[in-house]
């Protein structure tokens, strides 16, 4: 448990939001572990892989993790740099509320049907808005509440996510590419570079990963490094740095990206939670 730090962010009748770091030492599957309440994990920071019996899922700051009351569960690192979470919890009334009946196991407990769904930025910015405004004192519990309502409304509607599809051996092979991004995320990577450390053309690649994500892999990339920015953003007082390191063109390049995905500049976002 040493390799944990957890940290308190917001805790209402209703839910708890907490900030969970791991050093990531493990590098293969770690002992089975379960949590007594049902988790909804939002990873902004690193990468890993979660173990449930023969399915995995890759964790990264483009997904929402489900980590189901009593269900055993394992976790692995095969990239090094640990990784970071903000986990929340909700009364199971409220989560029975929230979550489409699609989503959840029929009978018996409230259970998710898979481990994660892919979210979309605008969720991702909600994360990043929450963490870094409740850190800051700019947020005052009730207005945390309401965004925490909207992030899981976000995050679990059909129009806004996306659940994995194609074969296990499909996903398996787009789960490769997903760490091999996460693995160096300011590098420039081209399909060829990809396709030469996993294997494999660039077109069945591509193809591969779009019938899996739902988007284009260079898509799900930029994706992965704007949502880094939202991490290192409160870091940095130069955004032209922060991009380059992040490795963007130029800060127009960045400050372009940046307000597609999230509808507001760098500046403006990061504005919104230190006032």
């Amino acid at each position: 448990m040493a390799d944990f730090q957890i940290s308190p962010l917001l805790d209402t009748r209703t839910l708890a939001l907490r900030d969970v770091r791991c050093a990531g030492h493990c590098r293969h599957r770690s002992e089975e572990e379960c949590t007594a309440q049902t988790h909804l994990v939002f990873p902004y920071r690193g990468v890993y892989l979660r173990h449930v019996g023969s399915d995995q899922a890759v964790a990264d700051a483009n997904h929402v993790l489900f980590f189901n009351a009593d269900q055993a569960y394992q976790v692995s690192h095969p990239v090094n740099g640990g990784d970071a979470n903000m986990s929340l919890s909700l009364s199971a009334a409220l989560l029975q509320e929230l979550a489409p009946p699609d989503l959840l196991a029929k009978g018996g407990a409230l259970q998710f049907r898979r481990q994660s769904l892919r979210i979309d930025p605008r969720a991702q910015a909600l994360v990043a808005l929450l963490r870094h405004g409740l850190e800051n004192g700019a947020i005052e519990p009730l207005e945390a509440e309401g965004l925490v309502l909207t992030l899981v409304c976000r995050s679990l509607g059909p129009r806004t996510t996306h659940e994995p599809a194609s074969t296990q051996a499909r996903r398996r092979l787009a789960d490769r590419v997903k760490l091999l991004l996460a693995s160096d995320l300011g590098r420039r990577w081209t399909l060829a570079g990809i396709a030469a450390e996993i294997g494999g053309s660039p077109v069945y690649l591509t193809q591969v990963f779009q019938q899996v994500e739902g988007i284009p892999l260079y898509r799900y990339q930029l994706r992965l490094r704007l949502a880094r920015a939202l991490d290192l953003i409160d870091a940095y007082e130069d955004l032209s740095a922060l991009a380059a390191d992040l490795g963007f063109s130029s800060h127009s390049h960045f400050s372009s990206a940046f307000r597609q995905a999230y509808g507001r500049s760098p500046a403006a976002f990061r504005q919104s939670f230190r006032s």
